[in-house]
């Protein structure tokens, strides 16, 4: 039997997720800043406290290290609201990239690693950021990486160069892919390894200037890992897993994006709708017009599209199904959806649309990442293809 009822208590959770953004997350979206933590650190912290006295806090966790333990489904409808606004993922304890770096501490990180560095993450009392992506090589094939750690008695020597490592202005640590094996396959030359980020050989060159915002959230760093050394107990997880550790980060990571966009692309839809069933032009309100009347039903279609291939790929994930083509499908689908919706609610707008008097423009300048981070869409199409070519061959 197919279900489409939501739990009782899961609405009641979404209802007090929705009454909290109408109530404080929306209107602190006027202090915003593309410094910091992208909101006052007073203000930010008070929001906090106030999801936290809700119990709403870090859905993506489990209830035993502080989380809300409401699974992938439930994450998927909670992300829905707390993605329509830029902020709420760090007014609710979900935001990237200290989500899926609590996620592979929960399930690889070991006792002394889970006290030091998981719990005092998930609180919120510090923040974290995933040192993977190279400028050298392409971010596309990952088996290229270049960053090297050598075991050198009972600590890792790291050298490398890394670059869109999110989060690392203001963290208390970074976790980093590094060949620890060189010569083993190509999928298991690589580690994960917890580097604190006071050590020394820990370089932040710069935060990356990007389209949406530059320093905001410990911006998109470029680092320098010089003769870096941690103890040996800092690797995270089994030697020569990495590939299988980012997978088991990107995987959920990339389904919480899909999750958001959704609320994004939602809350464009709604702005355009407002707006055009209240604008005049030529002779009559705008939503009488053809071309916004098919504006505003490929919106709807598609974004009710791209809903159910979420929450369908987050039940297998709750059901311990394999979820990897499902994941990819959402990927790109939803990167576009998202883009495409937005892009008509700023044509709806016209000269609005692109001005900072709605979030729209914001929206826009964020939503082209989309298609690149966690994987280019293209890539995701060629995943999605091989797999469903595989049923075929004979």
């Amino acid at each position: 039997m197919i279900d489409f009822s939501i739990p009782p208590e899961l609405e009641q959770i979404r209802k007090a997720v929705s009454d909290f953004m109408e109530r404080y997350v929306y209107p602190a979206e006027r202090e915003m800043t593309d410094e910091g933590e992208g909101l006052p650190l007073p203000l930010l912290r008070s929001l906090q406290a106030k999801v936290k006295e809700r119990g709403l806090w870090a859905a993506h966790m489990p209830e035993e290290v502080g989380g809300m333990g409401i699974g992938v489904v439930g994450l998927a409808l909670l992300n829905e609201i707390i993605g329509r606004s830029p902020i709420g993922p760090l007014v609710f304890g979900c935001q990237a990239p200290d989500a899926g770096n609590c996620e592979i501490l929960h399930l690889y990180g070991t006792d002394e690693q889970k006290r030091k560095y998981l719990l005092p993450n998930v609180a919120g009392e510090v923040r974290s950021c995933f040192s993977m992506t190279e400028p050298e090589v392409s971010g596309a094939d990952p088996t290229n990486l270049q960053t090297t750690a050598l075991l050198d008695g009972d600590q890792w020597v790291i050298n490398g160069h890394k670059w869109f490592t999110s989060g690392a202005l203001g963290a208390a640590f970074a976790i980093v892919m590094a060949k620890t094996d060189p010569q083993a396959k190509p999928h298991g030359r690589f580690s994960m390894i917890i580097v604190p980020t006071d050590t020394p050989g820990f370089q932040i060159l710069r935060a990356v200037p990007v389209m949406g915002h530059t320093r905001a959230r410990g911006g998109h760093c470029e680092i320098r890992y010089e003769d870096c050394r941690v103890p040996a107990r800092s690797l995270l997880g089994p030697r020569g897993e990495g590939f299988k550790i980012a997978q088991a980060r990107l995987g959920p990571g990339r389904i919480q994006h899909c999750m958001r966009w959704l609320g994004v692309a939602q809350r464009s839809f709604e702005l355009m709708c407002r707006y055009v069933t209240q604008r005049e032009a030529f002779g009559g309100k705008l939503s009488e017009k053809q071309t916004v009347q098919n504006w505003i039903a490929d919106s709807a279609a598609e974004i009710q599209a791209a809903r159910l291939m979420t929450l369908h790929a987050a039940w297998k994930m709750d059901q311990k199904l394999d979820a990897r083509v499902d994941v990819s499908l959402i990927k790109f689908f939803g990167a576009r959806v998202l883009i495409d919706v937005i892009d008509r609610a700023i044509q709806a707008h016209g000269a609005a649309g692109i001005s900072a008097d709605t979030p729209l423009e914001g929206f826009y300048r964020e939503a082209r990442a989309a298609r690149i981070y966690d994987g280019p869409d293209e890539v995701h199409r060629m995943v999605v293809a091989r797999r469903i070519l595989r049923q075929f061959e004979g």
